[in-house]
């Protein structure tokens, strides 16, 4: 190995590292949203009073929670190619995969963020003559969106750190890329070092402004 610390190394290998860096926000970003949507979808069946409907609903949540995300990324990899009855990419799998884990996590910050709404609230849009999907739309999710708004980033941010664990099904994202260029040009050092302030500058940012949100809030 080459003594001495090489930036050059760093500033040449930015387009190669900056191709996994994006995969890594595109991973990160359709999570978010899609675990979101799902995840508020199953939040409303958890509250739903037609017991059945809650049971599933409250099964989904405890089994993905129990399980390691890595093991989740193995299943969908290997099983969605299975059931569409052709290949979808490692990306789609993989992508499927953080969709349908984090929404077991955002089902429960939604169902924490909809029980936070003052029930006088929802009595008076009951009142107002709103159906129950008139009264969760206009009333009870707005509010429960604003309410859970900290907490939503906070997992966003674990969701964009985890998504390194695509490594496991060769999925170029940006650690995957700094390790090609760590081990073609042995320099692991220079190379897992950036990794690691990229990351932490990154998560650092995002903590800060959750920060500020969760002061703002506070000062309402």
């Amino acid at each position: 190995m080459e003594s001495g610390f090489d930036y050059g190394i760093i500033l040449k290998s930015v387009p190669y590292l900056a191709e996994g860096l994006v995969l890594t926000f595109q991973l990160t970003i359709l999570g978010i949203l899609g675990g979101l949507v799902f995840g508020t979808l199953l939040a409303l069946c958890r509250l739903a009073p037609f017991a059945p409907v809650s049971f599933i609903a409250g099964t989904y949540v405890n089994f993905f929670r129990s399980m390691p995300l890595i093991l989740v990324i193995f299943w969908f990899y290997f099983l969605v190619p299975f059931l569409v009855g052709r290949p979808v990419g490692g990306f789609w799998s993989v992508t499927i995969a953080f969709i349908m884990f984090e929404a077991a996590y955002y089902c429960e910050i939604m169902r924490a963020g909809i029980q936070s709404v003052k029930v006088g609230q929802v009595y008076a849009g009951q009142a107002l003559g709103l159906t129950y999907r008139q009264n969760m739309q206009y009333i009870v999710l707005p509010q429960a969106f604003r309410n859970m708004i900290p907490i939503l980033l906070t997992q966003a941010i674990v969701l964009f750190q985890d998504t390194s664990l695509v490594y496991v099904v060769g999925l170029g994202d940006f650690l995957v890329h700094a390790d090609i260029v760590a081990n073609r040009d042995n320099r692991l050092m220079e190379m897992f070092s950036t990794v690691a302030v990229v990351y932490f500058i990154l998560c650092l940012l995002g903590t800060l402004f959750v920060g500020r949100l969760q002061r703002k809030y506070a000062n309402e």
